[in-house]
């Protein structure tokens, strides 16, 4: 049986994967593939994380039935609320995990990318708890954009470093983040925020937030009485979300997975970040994947209204399932997920954030059946988007 799940021994998800890395930062990447697996499936390593998760970030989150908004799609809707941990996202789940992973391995210096912000708090939240030094690379535009995480950040200890070249977004921050790493391999650990990155990152990732479906098949099997949905809903950017939410059910063939990408002014606009779209095969940040590039393989930048979509490639593991035509990719615009923001916050009582939105637009694209069980990971509260709600209010 075909696996989608997990890469192979070099990293690769059927052609999408591999580490690319410079000389200089071999090591720690080899040591990373070496030790993951056998540190974090340690009992020991388990019931502290398990206890973290539990007492400290508050899961399981709730899996909501979302009547408002099944009334209006005719659908059966639930709503995985990530947006209830701890930080207001699932950022944490990776971050807990690759903080402990990190002191296990002896770094006692941890960096950061952060695009919303909402990855770099989850981290500076991590090391505050932890006794690690912390440092974030943030774009300047993010910077300005997501004042509010930058605030908590700075708060709970962590070195804020602004990435000025380029675009001034994430790509830049994770451009910085990695320069910072090759400096200082021995002493620091990378805690990368999505499934993106050389082996063994992507898988790392995927692992710390799988806790995610895994919460879904229990919870749906205790509401319904069966594990799996028809389908399962997430937004994607790098994609770390939508990773953990389509994990457990990518190699159940019964269950349907769909993703939502940054379309931003529209695909044909020139300011888009709908990279199953626009990309085509290439290295970035250390993996073979689709990446929006120019012909001579010169990155072009994205544009999203939600920092955390704002990348110009997708991580391996959706790169293969996009290829392999086991997920369905839509492109939802700007205006399409601020529409759906307002309309979801009036119906639920939930204000999202707006890389969330772009998922809850899935609602509006696709027509489901009445008996349709529909999944959709909240992947994020909308308080760090209250500034670009209101300017467009």
């Amino acid at each position: 049986m075909t696996t989608f799940r997990n890469p192979d021994k070099n990293g690769y998800y059927g052609e999408f994967g591999g580490a690319f890395v410079p000389e200089m930062l071999y090591p720690n990447v080899a040591e990373l593939q070496e030790k993951y697996i056998q540190i974090i499936e340690s009992k020991e390593f388990q019931i502290e994380f398990q206890d973290l998760l539990k007492n400290y970030v508050g899961r399981a989150t709730p899996l909501y039935f979302a009547k408002n908004l099944s009334e209006k799609f005719q659908t059966q809707v639930y709503l995985k609320r990530e947006d209830l941990n701890h930080t207001g996202a699932h950022k944490i789940n990776n971050a807990l995990g690759q903080a402990l992973l990190a002191k296990k391995l002896g770094k006692k210096r941890i960096i950061a990318e952060t695009g919303a912000g909402q990855h770099g708090v989850a981290t500076a939240t991590a090391c505050a708890l932890l006794g690690l030094e912390c440092i974030v690379y943030m774009g300047e535009i993010d910077i300005a954009r997501q004042a509010p995480n930058v605030g908590r950040m700075k708060l709970l200890g962590a070195t804020i470093i602004p990435a000025t070249s380029g675009s001034k977004t994430l790509k830049d921050a994770v451009n910085e983040a990695l320069r910072d790493w090759i400096n200082n391999a021995s002493t620091t650990h990378y805690i990368i925020g999505s499934v993106v990155g050389p082996h063994p990152f992507p898988d790392l990732v995927a692992r710390f937030q799988s806790v995610i479906s895994e919460e879904i098949k229990w919870q749906l099997n205790e509401k319904i009485g069966r594990e799996n949905p028809d389908y399962v809903i997430a937004c994607v950017g790098g994609g770390s979300n939508a990773a953990g939410t389509f994990y457990h059910f990518v190699d159940e063939a019964d269950v349907k997975i769909i993703a939502a990408e940054a379309g931003g002014f529209g695909v044909e606009s020139g300011k888009s970040a709908a990279t199953t779209y626009l990309g085509t095969t290439g290295v970035l940040h250390g993996s073979k994947s689709l990446v929006m590039q120019t012909d001579d393989g010169q990155v072009i930048e994205p544009h999203s209204i939600s920092a955390g979509l704002d990348y110009p490639g997708i991580g391996p593991f959706h790169a293969n399932l996009y290829t392999q035509k086991r997920a369905e990719f839509y492109s939802i615009t700007d205006d399409e997920a601020l529409k759906s923001a307002f309309e979801f916050t009036k119906l639920e009582g939930i204000i999202p954030a707006l890389e969330t939105a772009h998922a809850l637009t899935i609602l509006e694209k696709k027509t489901f059946k009445k008996e349709d069980v529909v999944v959709i990971c909240l992947s994020g509260r909308g308080d760090k988007d209250l500034e670009t709600y209101l300017n467009n209010f």
